[in-house]
């Protein structure tokens, strides 16, 4: 099989496809790998490793989306990128196709494109492998970032999450004890924070207790998440409700009763948002203010942690891609209940249509 692992193209999008070490145990398979140039240098891997463990580094984009019958990538594809690719073949990613525009979707189609997403591939007890690695890394980089925008150099009220002798710590309320949620949690309890952490789901905030009985956890309702958010300073809002767009559980009347220049993060961004006054921000630019509350919304935040996300992603997707390269993508979508899971489009046809509903105009 031809494999492909192009350059990101998106702003602030450092990682790849596939590290050296992934390369080299598929070329050692048999398959021949097309590396463009400068692909890995945002998460630390240079040309020459690649081509030490047996790939071919291609000087134009239109090469490695030419010859490859299956592609690895990070982000969605840009339209761009699809015109490149060869009627028929395989692109996996974190895809969140439930952002894309229409005209993408449409592309996909079109081109007889099978697009797998990573985040929606599924095991057999509900566990979504790729997305975990990734979310304990959002959860804990929410707790640095979070820290960070309380700073008055960020525009915040200027203060010390974890408090010193004889000064009260920051607030913190999370929405949601997931994955995100409770690394978000139990990092800034770390810090010394009063953390709050709100779900309708007693079972994880049970778990959260019994790992951190400091932590407050509370049954989330309309009421107590105005209550909560009054008299905090930092909001993080960690909700993923699976194959659908995640509730706006912060309403605009909540972030009026806030306390001026406090932190909302909305983590939840890449699904839609669980903020009524979220949108995208980038890295460059990730915050804005919005009734006087400073909100982050960036989505994807582990791009900027390339070469620790790149390791964790692929660590898990491995053995997805092993299964591919060596069936085959239509063997194995067929033969793997969890690959099947996560294909958003297959030869011409929709797949999975409720990931979608979300559709947002974002690129």
């Amino acid at each position: 099989m031809n494999i492909g692992i192009p350059k990101e193209r998106r702003p602030f999008e450092y990682r790849v496809g596939m590290t050296p070490a992934g390369v080299q145990m598929l070329t050692q398979m048999g398959h021949k790998l097309y590396v463009e140039r400068d692909a890995g240098l945002g998460a630390g891997f240079s040309d020459l490793e690649y081509e030490a463990a047996g790939a071919r580094i291609a000087y134009s984009p239109h090469e490695v989306f030419g010859r490859a019958d299956l592609l690895l990538k990070v982000a969605r594809p840009l339209i761009d990128e699809i015109e490149w690719m060869r009627p028929g073949t395989c692109i996996a990613g974190l895809l969140h196709m439930g952002s894309a525009r229409q005209d993408k979707i449409n592309a996909l189609l079109h081109n007889h494109i099978t697009a797998l997403a990573y985040e929606h591939i599924t095991r057999q007890d509900g566990t979504v492998p790729i997305r975990k690695p990734l979310s304990e890394i959002g959860g804990r980089l929410a707790a640095q970032i979070g820290t960070r925008l309380l700073q008055n150099d960020e525009g915040g009220k200027g203060i010390l999450v974890g408090g010193v002798a004889g000064v009260a710590p920051a607030e913190v309320v999370i929405l949601g004890a997931g994955i995100v949620g409770a690394c978000a949690a139990k990092s800034l309890y770390a810090m010394n924070a009063h953390v709050t952490v709100l779900d309708t789901n007693l079972s994880p905030l049970h778990e959260l207790y019994e790992h951190a009985p400091g932590i407050t956890t509370l049954i989330s309702n309309p009421m107590t998440v105005a209550r909560c958010c009054a008299f905090a300073d930092l909001v993080i809002g960690a909700i993923l409700v699976p194959d659908s767009p995640p509730p706006n559980v912060v309403t605009r009347e909540i972030l009026r009763n806030m306390k001026p220049r406090s932190v909302v993060m909305d983590l939840s961004i890449d699904e839609g948002g669980c903020v009524e006054t979220s949108r995208p921000t980038t890295h460059e630019h990730p915050t804005f203010v919005d009734e006087g509350i400073i909100h982050y919304c960036v989505p994807n935040i582990p791009s900027v942690v390339a070469r620790t996300a790149t390791y964790a992603f692929l660590n898990a997707a491995w053995p997805y891609i092993h299964q591919i390269a060596e069936r085959g993508i239509d063997k194995a979508i067929h033969e793997d209940e969890a690959i099947k899971k996560g294909v958003i489009t297959y030869k011409g046809d929709l797949r999975h249509e409720s990931r979608l509903a979300s559709q947002q105009v974002s690129g």
